[in-house]
């Protein structure tokens, strides 16, 4: 069951959280209760807009008309309008949250709708601040950071784990969506196309292209360790478990010759678990 399927079933934001099994809500572990139930609310949130993007068996129509449902819905009660709407409204007004950044999320699923390639990674870049930046824009504020330095933590932190996320998606994302998130003009420049993903050719190329995108990946996880506040590091302990996790998820896929369009690489449970314990200690 998707979560639009299960929000539209009456689920609670903290069920959604539970199914979704992502790496995101693993971290949600090292919250208080209140704080967990809240950001629990803005996850559930963007899982539910993110879902409207690839819902089996709607149109693309459709699935623009939900979203604009969705953008209405943040400033007010809409006819129809989607579960979670009015929990997501009191969210936004106990924590004072700049509603533009909801926005934002939903025209990040847009594109997705929209588009399926992208020219140059300041094309992608975009793509990425919509889709990921702004969650955790959002989800410091929820966190309680206070320092104006969290902000380009946050905002670089999404970065490296949406593109960390392509390059591990990099052939169901082809296979599945006909969709190509690798800037045209990293695989012009290292001499790999289109032609490759749907021959799942994981050759000395391909190598080269995902080393590349782990390059800048991993300069942008510097970037978020390096903006880091020591007066918010307890309250970025879920971030930085978040930040833990797909790291070591990178460097498994590096390790492992990048054979992205024939696996999919993930990390056992016993991994995630170190992970979370490192976040805790302040070592990830």
């Amino acid at each position: 069951m998707s979560s639009v399927q299960a929000a539209d079933s009456g689920a609670s934001a903290e069920k959604i959280t539970r199914a979704s099994g992502s790496n995101l809500a693993l971290a949600f572990i090292a919250l208080p209760r209140a704080r967990r139930r809240d950001i629990s609310i803005f996850y559930s949130y963007c899982r539910v807009v993110d879902d409207l993007a690839d819902e089996p068996g709607w149109t693309a129509a459709q699935r623009l008309v939900a979203l604009d449902r969705w953008k209405r819905s943040l400033s007010g009660p809409v006819e129809k309008e989607p579960p979670l709407a009015a929990q997501v409204r009191d969210l936004i007004a106990r924590y004072a949250l700049p509603p533009e950044l909801f926005l934002e999320l939903i025209y990040g699923c847009e594109m997705d709708v929209r588009g399926t390639f992208y020219e140059t990674w300041s094309e992608l870049r975009l793509y990425c601040h919509r889709v990921a930046s702004v969650v955790g824009l959002v989800s410091i504020e929820i966190f309680g950071c206070r320092e104006p330095s969290s902000k380009t933590y946050a905002a670089e932190l999404g970065l490296a784990l949406q593109l960390t996320n392509i390059i591990r998606d990099v052939g169901h994302d082809y296979a599945t969506h006909g969709r190509v998130y690798i800037p045209r003009a990293d695989m012009d420049q290292l001499e790999y196309d289109v032609g490759g993903l749907a021959l799942q050719r994981e050759d000395a190329t391909f190598r080269a292209l995902m080393e590349f995108e782990a390059g800048r990946a991993q300069e942008l996880y510097a970037n978020a360790r390096a903006a880091m506040s020591p007066a918010d590091r307890r309250a970025l302990v879920a971030a930085e478990i978040m930040r833990a996790v797909y790291q070591r998820l990178l460097r498994k896929m590096e390790r492992g010759g990048f054979r992205t369009l024939t696996q999919r690489y993930t990390l056992t449970r016993a991994e995630k678990l170190w992970c979370v314990l490192r976040g805790w200690l302040g070592r990830a």
